[in-house]
């Protein structure tokens, strides 16, 4: 099953979030607290969104297996919204149940039904398993793109220059 985070779900989406770096190779990179990503999901300017996906425990109650984390883009160009995904994540237990297809299926019919034009996702160049699967969705690498970043003291220094 696949539903929209609720605010007690927050303590289970960090810790997924915290494995993901784990996975990642930069368990240290997460420095968002449960209160951050409270805010972001459901503070008063809440533009972040969140999925997860449900499985039966062995007791017979729900039992987080995954979670997408999203929110909106515009293009210029198709002068349309979008979703970027900015985490996907299935717990590795889990992996080849149909939880990830499930949660990109969920945000692609989000963007169907709004008229959204893309969802779009960055994944890391030595993470095979996921780029093999996202190949079979039909996704399509952007090979003439580079993502690049502005954070720490780069950022700190362009945005305090006076121009």
């Amino acid at each position: 099953m696949i539903r929209p985070a609720r605010p007690d779900d927050v303590p289970v989406i960090h810790g997924m979030i915290r494995e993901l770096a784990e996975y990642e190779k930069e368990p240290d990179a997460v420095v968002a607290t449960e209160q951050d990503l409270h805010t972001a999901l459901f503070g008063p300017d809440a533009a972040v969104y969140a999925h997860l996906a449900e499985h039966t425990g062995s007791d017979g109650t729900p039992v987080a297996a995954g979670f997408a984390l999203w929110f909106r883009n515009y293009s210029t160009w198709t002068g349309r919204h979008g979703v970027y995904l900015e985490d996907l994540y299935v717990r590795p237990e889990l992996r080849g149940h149909g939880y990830g297809q499930a949660l990109l299926r969920n945000l692609a019919r989000i963007c169907v039904e709004r008229g959204y034009t893309r969802l779009e996702w960055s994944v890391l160049d030595w993470n095979l398993p996921a780029i093999g699967f996202y190949e079979t969705l039909g996704s399509t690498p952007m090979d003439e793109w580079t993502v690049r970043r502005l954070d720490g003291d780069a950022l700190a220094a362009l945005g305090s220059e006076k121009g």
